[in-house]
């Protein structure tokens, strides 16, 4: 299971004399959620991108019209919401779902922002993809970029709405992992500048406008049925391809805790409502089997570090803890916090107080769950024959 967590980051210490020890060894037992339909599933914590389930989850396959929740945060970022957007030949020719706008027409990138993530409407995807980034391939280079920056490897976006599509000369598809389409939502809601018009947009349960010359209106209803389905329900897109199936990303709270759960390839007509049944497992079974954990409960007492050519043999270090550091986790009641320490094995004087010496991770399984840097707490001098003959002046002279 992947996943990772970086509440407090530190670059490795690079040098080449470094001991390592890790306490409190975490015990391997794996929970299972028995009945997950979907063909590739994640459950996340969503406060830190952590998985706490995975099924398949880095298994590459096409995600349908959940990739609109990447067209849409993108176009939040890049343009403004009054933008008006005109309506090209190639848009206006996007299969089903369609809004059926229509060539020459002009609308405001925010009316079609609603269009696309509560109808789902191909042709409003295209248009807004066109005005943000130029082209359909300029676009597109947008949000690879974008899943680059969030942390994707895994991922490759070809067309902003979701269908089926590859690239002939390379071979790639439109697709992504059911671990980084939940990473991407995350992104979405938690930590993207404009988290909350992302939010407001896809939580709304309606929206009408008309086109800018006056001559069509329209009137949009959220279909993600999660949102008046399921208590707590945050944020979420659905899709479906006949290549991917239904598929489905979403965010609920529930208890104080946050998840996001994606599912991919999760059955094909008629099983339309198989991905309700699997949210529901996913949601029920984190907020059963997860509690939060203080993962800081005892500091690390490091011991000191060898001194070459000091005056005094060794250098008191210890852990930069911010003050009145702590850190809550979800964590499973059978598992452990694992501490690795990484130190190195001998210093050179002249060594300063503050200098970094090594760094102390904590560990849930293979999640890194939080880093600090090790510090000296002293300086120690260098021993020199200055501070000999200075030494044995103070000595026999005073």
């Amino acid at each position: 299971m992947l996943g990772s967590i970086f509440l407090f980051a530190w670059s490795p210490l690079k040098a080449p004399a470094v001991q390592m020890e890790v306490s409190e060894q975490e015990r391997t037992e794996s929970t299972e959620i028995s009945g997950v339909l979907a063909q590739s599933a994640v459950l996340m914590d969503a406060e830190t991108g952590r998985i706490l389930y995975g099924k398949n989850e880095d298994a590459v396959r096409p995600m349908a019209s959940t990739t609109k929740i990447m067209t849409c945060i993108l176009a939040l970022e890049n343009s403004s919401l009054d933008d008006v957007v005109e309506v090209s030949e190639h848009a206006a020719s996007m299969p089903d779902v369609q809004l059926n706008i229509r060539k020459g027409e002009t609308y405001r990138l925010r009316d079609l922002l609603y269009s696309m993530m509560l109808e789902s409407h191909n042709d409003s995807a295209m248009a807004i993809a066109e005005h943000v980034g130029g082209s359909q391939e300029g676009f597109a280079a947008m949000m690879n970029q974008k899943a680059r920056d969030i942390g994707c490897v895994n991922t490759c976006f070809i067309t902003p709405n979701g269908l089926d599509a590859s690239v002939e000369e390379t071979g790639e598809q439109h697709s992504t992992t059911a671990a980084e389409l939940a990473m991407i939502l995350r992104y979405c809601i938690f930590q993207s500048p404009k988290k909350e018009e992302f939010l407001e947009i896809t939580r709304a349960p309606s929206h009408t406008f008309a086109n800018l010359e006056g001559g069509r209106s329209f009137s949009c209803i959220n279909h993600n049925a999660l949102l008046t389905s399921m208590e707590g329900a945050v944020s979420g897109k659905t899709g479906f391809t006949n290549g991917a199936g239904y598929c489905y990303v979403g965010a609920v709270e529930k208890d104080g805790k946050t998840f996001i759960a994606s599912l991919l390839a999760c059955g094909w007509p008629p099983h339309k409502t198989y991905k309700w049944q699997d949210m529901r497992r996913l949601i029920a079974y984190g907020d059963s089997h997860y509690e939060y954990c203080e993962i800081l409960e005892k500091k690390v007492a490091l011991s000191p570090v060898t001194v070459q050519n000091g005056i005094r043999e060794e250098v008191k270090v210890a852990v930069d803890y911010p003050r009145d550091a702590s850190i809550s986790v979800l964590m499973r009641e059978d598992e452990q916090v694992r501490i690795r320490k990484k130190i190195l094995k001998e210093m050179t004087a002249p060594v300063e107080e503050g200098v970094t010496a090594g760094q102390v991770d904590y560990y849930i399984g293979d999640d890194l769950a939080a880093s600090f840097p090790v510090k000296t707490t002293e300086r120690v001098g260098e021993w020199t024959i200055k501070f000999c003959l200075k030494t044995l002046f103070k000595r026999f002279c005073f």
